[in-house]
């Protein structure tokens, strides 16, 4: 019983390490920029989604930068006043969870520089339209950047 443990750590263990190898993909140094699409309500309403630009610097063939930033549909970047209304906060609840949305931004697209891989970005409670916005832009821009 105790063989059968062992080799179901042991391959378990190599299936581990099997994902731990990173991108193989390999990128062209420079800038890279792309925008998602713009997204609305399953109803097809505007939501106030918006949509995400990335922006995403390759140095040594691998990601040295990014940066993502969210735009409301009429082109305004979605920043501390995203969430008020006439310029005042009218719903504390909604400007909070806005807000928290912008914050989400800086820190996907930190995760993307530490990881090197769009894929292993995970989601933040709160902000995954957000999180489609970017892993489309990222992935686009990547697309860029890659060495064919």
């Amino acid at each position: 019983m105790k063989r059968k443990y062992t080799l179901v750590a042991a391959i378990a263990g190599l299936a581990l390490l099997g994902g731990c190898g990173g991108s193989s993909v390999t990128y062209n140094d420079g800038t890279y920029e792309a925008r998602s699409a713009e997204y609305v309500n399953d109803d097809g309403s505007d939501a106030g989604n918006g949509y995400g630009i990335v922006t995403v610097t390759i140095k040594d063939g691998t990601i040295s930068d990014c940066a993502f930033k969210t735009y409301e549909l009429d082109g305004t970047l979605k920043g501390e006043d995203y969430g008020k209304k006439e310029g005042s906060v009218a719903n504390k609840d909604f400007y909070n969870k806005a807000q928290k949305a912008v914050a989400a931004c800086d820190k996907y697209a930190e995760a993307l520089v530490l990881s090197g891989n769009v894929n292993d970005v995970d989601a933040i409670s709160g902000a995954t339209i957000n999180y489609r916005q970017f892993v489309e832009a990222a992935d686009a821009a990547l697309s860029q950047a890659e060495q064919k």
